[in-house]
């Protein structure tokens, strides 16, 4: 090597040492130690090495991280282990239950300690280290398989391309963006006559799957590291291991509280929520942990959630603005909802300038009045809503609402019943009643069909290229290509996600539908009990009623609901489009077992279990035995999880079905004897 090749290896060292220690300070522990400008120098300087001596340019370079070319399409990966949701709770007394239910799983004299961090709200993804170097990163996706984001993780600099590991490991990361950063740049896309972020969780997310790494490179996107999945063997513990991965590098929150007993656990909650406007990101909860690993693999986990953790979620924030003016929108039933239109303000991570009032009735009680200053809140922490109105601050000239006697949309004068509070638009042609109808058609619980956002539907409905759900089946490519936004590679897309959702089964048919009073739980018994879209066409109007009514857990209403569905000749006509355009699968049937250890037997399950649902129901009728979906007379065995109810248990004291455990159920499977019943509580 010559001389001035050797130097050259030896300043790209220095520069990429300088540059990573700098990146460090700045991104993880939010304390820079230089100026931009000063940065940007030394930068140029590392770029201007590497042009000069190519080889220099190793894959972990900071260099690397401005992202490579475009892909086609994000391909799906497995995840090293299921990426968990976390049961939650608003009430400190769930707390300790969770607690005395940790206690109970543990062995006999084990005393857990707990971990006590703060829940962070962004976008979660697994991340990949494989001899010391990044390897892979997925988004969550559907909790078994995720969408392989590697090169756009690689392009966020408070996550290091190398550590000081060696061995497999594989964490679990929240990407965020901080409140100072999201203003920065919603400012920017203004100014560029773009649409602002609504919060930081939506920038992040929607960064985190664009297919250009070179734009997410320009977005200051950072990752925050909560959980080692593979590779405990660096720290006994939870709290152990983010210390030691905070060791190697990794960025970490750092507001981690390992506490001795519940009420420990419970004072650090409260100090996280006292604290937590003052982070740089957003947090909605506490994430609470039993610290241990090996007591965390005792308590392993059910079907949905670990035992060995629970989040506490934070209570509403509030805050308070103006009311600008009082819209009325149309749902896709035709009720017709007031919103009120507000001056922008933050609340709980989003701007929110929109709230609901709900209905007449509701707007009476608080009397809201256009230029009223009003308190808001998040219902649920989703839908922004208006909760209290400063009658002081009263403009003079404020009017009390009133609900307008004609359609919004389409002009039709709307409907009210004696004694409703609902006032509707009963025209059924009304477009924001189709819009309603065919956004509802295609959400993930229906007929998931992705692509199929709001704003395109509403161009459809508006160009009235759609008039009811049936007319997405006979859309081309061709014509969507006409409309806002719509290359040919998109077009393509949407239509190819219309055609795969004729696939979906029946019960996924029905639930898009939106039958009054008929969810997706009873339109899958709905499907069960006629199995096709076909039968049920065929099912005579004279037997309607008879056959609903057959189906447990349906009542007047529901059977009623049908009945009508069913009758209704505009309904009819569009069932009879889609069995034509080849819409929905049949209903798998549930066959009962004609012999086993079950049989004679009924079960109704319910709780959270260490199987789905729909596992064990297969289980009972492998071995036999009936599932009925509420407890009647008649029900043998109520199986209770964890977390139920008190109405399914008061309903089996009623009839006088025994309650039993998993584990019970699991040995009358096996052909055990039945234990001993005990007194229900």
């Amino acid at each position: 090597m010559s001389r001035a090749a050797d130097a050259a290896r030896k300043r790209h060292e220095e520069l990429v040492a300088e540059i990573r220690a700098h990146d460090y300070r700045y991104y993880v522990l939010d304390d820079p130690a230089i100026s931009d400008r000063e940065y940007d120098a030394l930068y140029r300087e590392l770029v201007e090495l590497e042009k000069e001596y190519p080889e220099l340019a190793t894959p972990d370079s900071p260099t690397r991280r401005v992202g490579m070319s475009p892909r086609g399409a994000l391909r799906t990966v497995r995840h090293v282990a299921p990426m968990m949701s976390l049961d939650n709770t608003y009430d400190e007394t769930e707390v300790r239950d969770f607690a005395r239910r940790v206690v109970a799983g543990l062995p006999a004299g084990a005393r857990p300690r707990y971990c006590v961090e703060p829940k962070l709200d962004g976008a979660s993804v697994e991340i990949l280290y494989r001899e010391g170097r990044l390897h892979e990163a997925s988004t969550r996706g559907d909790g078994e398989h995720g969408e392989d984001v590697t090169e756009n993780l690689r392009t966020i600099r408070s996550l290091p391309l190398t550590i000081d590991y060696r061995g497999p490991l594989t964490l679990r990361a929240e990407v965020v963006i901080f409140r100072r950063d999201l203003d920065r740049i919603n400012a920017e896309r203004v100014a560029l006559g773009e649409p602002p972020f609504a919060n930081p969780r939506n920038a992040a997310a929607g960064s985190l799957r664009m297919l250009d790494p070179r734009i997410v490179a320009r977005r200051p996107l950072r990752a925050v590291v909560w959980q080692v999945v593979e590779g405990p063997e660096i720290a006994p513990s939870h709290s152990a291991a983010l210390d030691r991965l905070a060791e190697l590098g990794l960025p970490t929150h750092r507001k981690h509280v390992v506490c001795d007993d519940v009420d420990a656990v419970l004072e650090a909650v409260r100090a996280l929520d006292a604290d937590r406007k003052s982070y740089p990101y957003e947090t909605d909860g506490a994430v609470i942990k039993v610290d241990d690993f090996s007591q965390q693999a005792i308590l392993g986990a059910t079907a949905k959630f670990p035992r060995w953790a629970i989040a506490y979620k934070f209570g509403a924030e509030r805050a308070t603005t103006r009311v600008v003016r009082i819209e009325v929108g149309v749902g896709r039933t035709g009720t017709l909802t007031p919103v009120a239109v507000l001056e922008p303000v933050r609340l709980a991570g989003t701007v929110v300038s929109r709230a609901s009032l709900h209905n007449e009735q509701i707007v009476g009680q608080l009397d809201v009045r256009v230029g009223d200053r009003v308190t808001i809140e998040k219902a649920g922490e989703i839908i922004p809503q208006v909760v209290a109105v400063d009658v002081s601050a009263r403009p003079a000239a404020a009017e009390p609402f009133r609900m307008p006697e004609h359609c919004p949309t389409c002009g039709t004068r709307v409907s009210r019943s004696d004694g409703e509070v609902a006032v509707w638009c009963p025209n059924p042609h009304c477009p924001d009643k189709v819009a309603g109808a065919i956004f509802h058609f295609s959400r993930r619980f229906a007929m998931d069909i992705d692509r199929l956002g709001e704003a395109l539907i509403e161009q459809l409905v508006k160009k009235n290229l759609v008039r009811d759900v049936a007319d997405l089946y006979e859309l081309r490519a061709e014509q969507l290509v006409e409309l806002e936004r719509m290359g040919k590679k998109s077009a393509e897309n949407v239509i190819e996600s219309i055609a795969k959702s004729r696939e979906r089964t029946l019960d996924r048919l029905l639930t898009g539908l939106g039958i009054e009073h008929v969810g997706p739980v009873a339109s899958r018994q709905l499907a069960e009990a006629v199995h096709s879209l076909e039968e049920l066409l065929a099912i005579p109007e004279s037997e309607i009623t008879e056959r609903v009514s057959a189906i447990a857990g349906f009542g007047p209403k529901m059977v009623e609901s049908v009945r009508a569905f069913l009758t209704d000749p505009e309904s009819r006509k569009l069932l009879e489009r889609l069995s034509k355009l080849g819409v929905s699968r049949p209903q798998p049937r549930h066959t009962v077992a004609a012999s086993g250890p079950l049989a004679g037997m009924s079960f109704c399950v319910t709780g959270v279990l260490s199987r789905k649902r729909e596992d064990v129901h297969a289980s009972i009728r492998a071995a036999g035995g009936e599932v009925h979906d509420k407890v009647k007379s008649g029900t043998t065995f109520l199986v209770a999880g964890e977390k139920v109810g008190s109405t399914k248990l008061a309903a089996a004291k009623k009839a006088g079905t025994r309650v039993i455990d998993e584990a019970t159920l699991e040995r009358l499977i096996q052909g055990e004897p039945l234990p001993e019943a005990t007194p229900q509580a």
